[in-house]
């Protein structure tokens, strides 16, 4: 009989060796060879057990380098180490050559996961002096995204990290009723307003719109799209694949018998799901969506690749070619570098093919190469929080997603230097050109869709305000001489080509001084007061006293025609913000990296 130590002699992981060791002898059960036998293949399952696990969750590799550590010692005999149990209970029975054993499995208390969001470092447009660099160049955004993510952590009680506010981003996700182009010779139209700027009356603000002509949903061309969806493991969350389900659901019943939908996966590999198929096969569209499940690591690079395959394969001469990839950002196997996807990425939108990234998701959300990725792309990034932004992005304003009317997009504002003393252009930091990138045509730049708008805003001081914030040099001129017609303010060039074409056209007009307006239009105080909203988050370092209450206001009293609650949901995020930045001296938590 075996003699039992005394309780104060047991080593100190005495009771979890029990519990991995620990038999229910059953009809009188002996121990016997095949019992020890047992002992490396039940290393090698705990080590299988530990990677299915950091596959299934798309862990990080460090966590899964960690883990294989601890399984290298559980083998070695030091069982500290225990792996996750599966989904079904924590008891099994196993078969032996001497009968039937109970095993039972060690507790596992898994750590929550920590947030890696990850936002592209941002620094606010600095404000430059008139007389040194009178020409600003920056490509067109239409991207919407970085307001619905703030959308979402603001709701959360979670203050955004500035690197995850876009002004440009914030102020385009509104429209502003600007004129459309009276026919199609030229794709859009140019127009500019010249207001007092709302928190400092000797500055003032200059707003440039641009208008694509719209196009009915029932003429655009037929469609080639390929859905890349992301079903990795980080992907198991009911504000991931299901809200993704979700969003595409409300996109099948639009599409047309002409059109051709593809649905490529991918996780640890990618998977062809649904081949090109007609469009209005919307039932057999729809199943296979509703088929997907999340499970496995995120090898994004050989999705990508196979989606432009298939998108390759149906491509429509005179049609609309587009992935849509769907994704947390979660890329953790495979091609994982961001410059090397924007590469792959690059290449294949010299065929013709767009790319729209849409993200989904919070805890790993990767902005940074969902952002990157669309721009390098020839598409447009949008976030989706809710099923009511999925509707918006792929219900209402996907004509405009899919037909693009004017590619290569570019603006270029030249200031007189005897009319403006400074000026700061707000947002578009990741879309500023080099002056020489205007007139090349080899440069890429932002495209246009069917009823797009575009809004940009400059914070220009008037020479001889008492507002400038550089200091004066000491050797610089002090009066600059005017060039040209006196009453011009500044000049505005803008460059596009039309889809296919290889030369791109020029736009110019003047923005005059006499147009400056004593009372702004509802659009641009609007404008003005998203612009701020976002200054405010990151730090409102340029809206001088201006406070969040001022922002509501202004807001407030120009909502208009708010069709769809988008402006008086903003007036509500300026609260919740306020609060959030606010709270009595308490530290908010602050989403991401």
């Amino acid at each position: 009989m075996q003699r039992r130590l005394p309780r104060k002699t047991l080593p100190h992981n005495a009771m979890l060796c029990a519990s991995l060791i620990a038999i229910a002898t059953i009809s009188g059960c002996k121990s016997s060879p095949e019992t020890a036998a047992e002992t490396p293949a039940d290393a090698s399952v705990l080590q299988e057990a530990a990677l299915d696990r950091v596959e299934v969750s798309g862990s990080r590799m460090k966590r899964a380098d960690l883990e294989r550590r601890q399984v290298a010692d559980a083998a070695k005999g030091n069982l500290a180490y225990a792996p996750p149990p599966p989904p079904a209970p924590a008891m099994a029975y196993a078969a032996s050559g001497s009968g039937v054993h109970l095993r039972v499995a060690p507790a596992y208390v898994q750590a929550e996961p920590g947030n890696t969001e990850k936002y592209a470092d941002r620094t606010d447009n600095p404000v430059h002096r008139t007389s040194e660099q009178p020409v600003s160049t920056f490509s067109v955004d239409v991207d919407t995204g970085s307001y619905s993510n703030v959308r979402r952590m603001l709701a959360q009680g979670v203050r955004p990290p500035a690197d995850s506010v876009r002004a440009e981003e914030f102020i385009n996700y509104f429209s502003y009723q600007h004129p459309a182009p009276a026919n199609r010779n030229v794709p859009f139209r140019v127009t500019t307003e010249l207001a007092a700027a709302p928190w400092s009356g000797q500055r003032q603000l200059l707003m440039i719109g641009i208008k694509g002509y719209d196009v009915p949903k029932a003429t655009l061309p037929p469609s080639n799209l390929v859905f890349l969806i992301d079903t990795s493991g980080s992907m198991d969350s009911p504000d991931k694949l299901p809200l993704l389900k979700q969003a595409f659901s409300m996109l099948v019943p639009q599409l047309r018998e002409q059109d051709r939908v593809s649905i490529v996966v991918y996780a640890g590999s990618a998977g062809l799901v649904l081949p090109p198929t007609p469009g209005d096969r919307h039932e057999e569209i729809l199943a296979a969506l509703d088929r997907l499940q999340a499970g496995g690591s995120t090898n994004g690079g050989d999705g990508i690749q196979l989606a432009y395959a298939m998108a390759k394969q149906s491509y429509l001469k005179d049609g609309v070619n587009r992935v849509i990839l769907a994704t947390d950002g979660d890329f953790n196997v495979g091609t994982v570098s961001q410059e090397a996807l924007e590469t792959l990425v690059g290449d294949q939108r010299k065929s013709g093919i767009a790319l729209t990234t849409l993200g989904f998701g919070q805890g790993n959300y990767n902005d940074s190469m969902a952002e990157r990725l669309a721009d390098v792309g020839d598409g447009n990034h949008a976030y989706i929080d809710t099923p009511q932004e999925a509707r918006k992005v792929l219900v209402e304003e996907m004509q405009a997603t899919l037909l693009t009317i004017a590619r290569d997009v570019k603006i270029q504002i030249e200031f007189n230097p005897a009319l403006v003393s400074e000026y700061r252009l707000i947002g578009y930091e990741n879309r500023l050109l080099n002056r020489e990138d205007f007139a090349n045509d080899k440069v890429d730049a932002g495209d246009i869709g069917a009823g797009h708008e575009v809004t940009a805003l400059y914070e220009i001081t008037p020479a001889g305000s008492a507002a400038n914030r550089l200091p004066a040099l000491r050797y610089g001129k002090h009066k600059p001489e005017a060039a040209g017609d006196a009453n011009e303010l500044a000049h505005l060039r803008l460059r596009y080509k039309l889809p296919g074409a290889d030369n791109s056209r020029l736009i110019e007009t003047p923005i005059l001084r006499s147009s400056l307006t004593a009372q702004p239009s509802q659009s641009l105080r609007f404008a003005s007061a998203v612009s701020a909203y976002a200054d405010l988050l990151r730090g409102g370092t340029h809206v001088e006293k201006w406070s969040w209450n001022d922002v509501a206001e202004a807001a407030r009293g120009a909502q208009g025609e708010d069709r769809y609650g988008l402006r008086k949901e903003f007036v509500e995020l300026v609260g919740q913000a306020r609060q959030i930045v606010s709270n009595e001296g308490k530290t908010p938590a602050i989403a991401g990296e």
